[in-house]
């Protein structure tokens, strides 16, 4: 079984299990992770923004143009910032490592 690691806001890493074809979210949710995805994967927030590792990143395909709108809206964007919802767990990104941000800008909620 694929593994990934999640490095927390304070540095803590945590190793998972990451079934293939499982998104970044979903092993998050499975494994207690708190990464929030209020739209749950249906790309309308940034709150399942991770900062992906540089080796990683450059195995993951581009970003559809409607992830890239999305991730403006990131808070502490960077360089190799992606949406959970939208990385697939592969048998290359086996070893897979992302961080969590310390803060998300949920859009939802602040429209409510």
């Amino acid at each position: 079984m694929p593994k990934m690691t999640f490095i927390h806001p304070d540095g803590r890493k945590q190793e998972v299990d990451a079934p293939l074809g499982l998104s970044v979210l979903e092993i998050a949710h499975r494994n207690k992770i708190d990464l929030e995805g209020a739209c749950e994967g249906s790309l309308a927030c940034s709150t399942c923004h991770v900062v992906v590792d540089p080796h990683f990143y450059r195995m993951l395909p581009e970003a559809k143009e409607d992830e890239e709108d999305m991730l403006d809206l990131a808070f502490g964007l960077t360089h190799t910032s992606r949406l959970g919802c939208q990385i697939l767990i592969t048998p290359q990104l086996d070893g897979l490592v992302v961080s969590l941000p310390g803060a998300t800008r949920n859009m939802l909620l602040e429209g409510a």
